[in-house]
């Protein structure tokens, strides 16, 4: 599970050949003991939760980034690692 970004004391994930959400391209997002995946096309939580400040800034950085989530999302698809993405 590497760790593609952090910021602001989040940490993102993305999984290699994660399928637990039927195929949707999305992130885990980590702030202390709350965690969630997020769905990289709309930015809505699909499990788990973060506070609200947090889920904002995760969304943010989703919009900006989104381009090279959804590329990074194609290699863990496929078992390769994805490639570090800035920071917000």
């Amino acid at each position: 599970m590497p760790i593609i970004s952090m910021f602001y004391g989040i940490i993102i994930r993305m999984y290699l050949l994660d399928s637990k959400h039927h195929d949707l391209a999305h992130i885990h997002a980590r702030y202390g003991e709350f965690e969630a995946s997020i769905g990289i096309e709309e930015g809505e939580i699909l499990a788990g939760e973060l506070p609200r400040k947090q889920l904002r800034l995760v969304q943010a950085w989703i919009e900006l980034r989104r381009d090279e989530l959804m590329a990074d999302w194609e290699l863990a698809a496929s078992g390769e690692n994805p490639y570090k993405i800035d920071p917000l």
